[in-house]
């Protein structure tokens, strides 16, 4: 079973679809020490980067826990902005600090509209478990004003004025800006590699 958590910042309803679509079986963990039992932990969200602070204190405690025993860590838009060390949309908050790096601001262009909605193509320059079996320049659905920078764990880049991290990947913490859940076949294969990951 595959730890959703609900920290008040992620509808919830359109991740649990995704999954059941990808054949994984989720729950949501009232208490951080059910996350000791489970086999994957995913991380939605979406909004401010100062819901995050919600996770401080033992939710986040018990997921380095869990990931340091390597269960995979999947974190999906906030979610995976929140694997950085933290954002300048909220700069008081630390954000979980796996991937070396701080969020920020998309840059405005003209005609280009921040936030960035809508489908894009996905360039992904390294192979990648979380990303495997999607095809070079699938089309994929954001919804974001905030990005992530380029780093050695990038395993997919997105363009919109700038370009950013659209999917990271370390060991066992994955992590997408995108919605796969909404992304249509390739956001499905996408979360079939999380739940294949989360099998071992």
């Amino acid at each position: 079973m595959i730890a959703l958590i609900d920290y008040g910042a992620g509808n919830l309803t359109s991740v649990r679809k995704g999954f059941a679509a990808a054949a994984g079986d989720l729950f949501t963990p009232r208490d951080p020490s059910e996350l000791s039992a489970a086999s994957g932990v995913v991380v939605p969200g979406v909004g401010n980067f100062a819901a995050t602070a919600a996770l401080e204190g033992p939710w986040i405690a018990a997921i380095r826990d869990v990931v340091n025993m390597g269960t995979p860590l999947l974190g999906i838009c906030l979610g995976m902005q929140w694997l950085y060390e933290g954002s300048d949309e909220a700069p008081d908050v630390k954000g979980l600090g796996a991937i070396a790096g701080r969020c920020s601001r998309l840059p405005r262009h003209s005609g280009l509209k921040v936030p960035h909605v809508g489908w894009n193509s996905l360039h992904a320059p390294q192979s990648s478990r979380l990303l495997s079996g999607v095809a070079e320049g699938s089309q994929v659905y954001f919804t974001h004003s905030y990005a992530a920078p380029i780093t050695p764990e990038s395993a997919a880049t997105c363009e919109h004025g700038a370009v950013f991290a659209a999917a990271v990947e370390n060991g066992n913490i994955f992590g997408v800006q995108f919605h796969p859940e909404k992304s249509s076949d390739a956001g499905i294969r996408i979360l079939r590699n999380f739940v294949a990951a989360a099998k071992g």
